[in-house]
């Protein structure tokens, strides 16, 4: 590690405790014994990235985060408030959730835009 990042001050300090860290981690068991049977050349652990170096366990949770992330990304769109005051024409249900929207000039009332949790259901009203 010395002769490829030179002493441990600086920017590769953060690096060097990485490393540190995973090899001496009990929740990260793998990753020590990888390295102790030669599966991950010592020249190759400063270039290893966090990722590479976590628990299998650790990386299955990695996985899921970024799967929910996104998830709520592709459906993220204007914040939405739930309540029961709208009944939704096709289905009846009051299971709704709106925003509010300034579409027309600032003297006039904001628009509101429906939909339905139930059906998927989408109506405005002003």
């Amino acid at each position: 590690m010395y002769e490829k990042l030179g002493s441990s001050t600086g920017s590769h300090k953060m690096k060097y405790r990485s490393i540190m860290f995973n090899l001496k981690d009990s929740k990260n068991p793998d990753f020590r014994r990888r390295v102790l049977l030669g599966q991950v050349q010592p020249e190759k652990l400063v270039d290893l990235m966090p990722e590479d170096m976590a628990s299998d366990e650790r990386k299955l949770a990695n996985k899921q985060i970024k799967e929910k992330a996104l998830f709520e990304c592709e459906r993220a769109g204007a914040p939405k408030a739930t309540t029961d005051q709208f009944k939704c024409g096709r289905c009846g249900q009051r299971k709704c959730t709106y925003y509010q929207m300034q579409t027309r000039s600032a003297d006039e009332p904001m628009t509101t835009f429906v939909t339905c949790v139930n059906c998927n259901n989408h109506w405005k009203f002003c």
